[in-house]
């Protein structure tokens, strides 16, 4: 074993790094270096995203070259909680379910987690916004993630709002899967879910190893290694062994083989890639090259692109949780006092208090789990990683064609197809002051097949309006029927992905 590997046995009382032991022996440290842990995990991810957020999404299928300054300055965090405060969206998702743990206990279960995000006034977006939409309509967890339910299933969302629950296990791996596994399927399945599965544990891990190499490899025993996200991240993990110094050679390779999107709407046939599994590579690839330093750490999983906030802030907050809050540098720092006790927007916790409650979470955890505070000491019993079930989304569905319609629905349109399934962009929007909520009758080859309610409101929309999977192989007709026109609100459907059985190749 490598030195380094585990931070303390069961009779040794530690502040930093010493000696190794076997996996499932007890780790103890005192109760404020956890404590100085935890505030630096949720410290580390606002920095994150403050500083990635002016560059998320503006550089899809590209990196951020060298030469492009990302602005970092006194005040700049304050500037943002004030001016963007959607910026922190994983963080006050994350804190919406921290708050359900205290207002619930550790037992509470799916529903209630799914009803609190479901009926926050936050905006949403993707897999998160499409079980929003479900859970208001009667589709409950897990239903409202699978992705024959979610046509964003594999997206990013629960990979950026699992935080919390690798935080409030410490050295806990498979106590951390659980939670993943309660409120990580109201939004996502399959790859989707893993990018959760996997920071969560990577985070559990960083509590008790300063070995960045042994805290990757370590959690991604927790993803089924037939699963593509786990042979995503073997392979980022292999690369940066082979090129240790140079991370932009590991980003080409990554996207030469990973860069399909075949579930996201918004994501096929373009650059856009919200895919969980590109963007956790990322998150892999500010780790492992950022080797221990919180700038180069930021900077490299920031400039791969993509979700260019999210994955700085998952990257910084597990290094934090590894070094602790006393350990991230003062230049990144500058400005944290200021926030720290302000209330993040649609929330009535502030970091301080995000402090807090996640160290007592950890503490009932920690306690649940076989170990103690006493002392002044806290004692971890740590797990060995166990995979947890595979889940394979759009399985036997490859993109095929994008039919554009460019068309208002105000009545009814059909379209048609040969494939196996299909899924179309648009949206429905108000006209003038007053929401609207449409109602539309789907029929496929003659036969009804949903009622769906289309809501003008933002927070409420359906936000992948009609999808079907697993049809028949052949051509098919899809129409479309108002059954309650307005000139109060209008449907914009703007193209149609289609879906074969086999995977086209170009020929060359």
């Amino acid at each position: 074993m490598r030195a380094g590997k585990i931070l303390c046995t069961m009779v040794l009382v530690v502040v930093c790094g010493c000696a190794t032991v076997p996996r499932q022996e007890t780790v103890t440290m005192p109760v404020d270096v956890l404590k100085d842990k935890i505030k630096g995990a949720w410290a580390a991810q606002v920095i994150g995203v403050t500083f990635g957020t002016p560059v998320e999404f503006q550089y899809n299928g590209t990196m951020i070259q060298d030469y492009q300054e990302i602005p970092w300055y006194d005040g700049y965090m304050k500037e943002t909680y004030e001016k963007d405060p959607g910026a922190y969206d994983d963080i006050y998702m994350d804190l919406t379910f921290v708050q359900v743990l205290e207002d619930e206990g550790l037992d509470a279960p799916a529903q209630s987690f799914a009803d609190a995000f479901a009926n926050a006034e936050y905006k949403l977006w993707f897999a998160n916004q499409t079980a929003r939409y479900n859970v208001l309509n009667g589709i409950a967890p897990p239903a409202s993630g699978h992705w024959l339910n979610n046509p964003c299933a594999d997206d990013i969302d629960f990979q950026i709002e699992a935080d919390f629950a690798g935080l409030m296990c410490p050295g806990m791996v498979n106590s951390a899967a659980q939670v993943c596994d309660t409120v990580g399927h109201i939004m996502n399945y399959g790859d989707g879910w893993y990018g959760g599965v996997y920071v969560a544990a990577m985070y559990s891990l960083a509590f008790v190893s300063d070995d960045i190499d042994y805290v990757v490899e370590e959690a991604l025993k927790t993803i089924p290694p037939e699963s593509k996200f786990a042979q995503c991240m073997s392979d980022v993990i292999r690369w940066h062994k082979a090129e240790p110094d140079y991370w932009k050679a590991t980003w080409f390779k990554v996207h030469r083989k990973w860069a399909e999107d075949i579930g996201s709407p918004r994501g096929v046939f373009k650059p856009f890639n919200i895919d969980a599994k590109i963007n956790a590579a990322w998150v892999l690839m500010g780790l492992l090259y950022g080797d221990g330093d919180f700038t180069r750490t930021y900077e490299i999983s920031t400039r791969c692109g993509d979700d260019a906030d999210c994955n700085p802030a998952s990257a910084g907050g597990i290094l934090a949780a590894m070094k602790g809050y006393k350990k991230i540098p003062t230049y990144w720092k500058q400005g944290l006092a200021e926030v720290e006790p302000i209330d993040f927007k649609y929330t009535t916790i502030s970091l301080n208090d995000a402090y807090e409650m996640s160290f007592k979470h950890a503490v009932e955890v920690i306690e649940r789990n076989g170990g103690q505070v006493s002392g002044g000491n806290v004692t971890i019993k740590v797990q060995e990683p166990k995979a947890v079930p595979l889940e394979v989304a759009f399985e036997g569905h490859w993109p095929k064609e994008q039919i554009s319609l460019g068309k208002q629905l105000t009545d009814e349109i059909e379209f048609e197809f040969d494939g196996i399934g299909f899924a179309v962009e648009g949206n429905a929007q108000k006209v003038g002051e007053e929401d609207y909520v449409f109602e539309i009758e789907m029929i496929i080859d003659g036969k009804s097949i949903e009622r769906a309610k289309l809501p003008t409101k933002f927070i409420h929309r359906r936000f992948t309006p009609f999808w079907r999977y697993q049809l028949s192989p052949g051509r098919h007709k899809v129409r479309l029927k108002v059954l309650n026109p307005t000139d109060k609100a209008k449907l914009n459907l703007n193209y149609v992905v289609v879906y074969g059985d086999k995977p086209f190749r170009a020929k060359y």
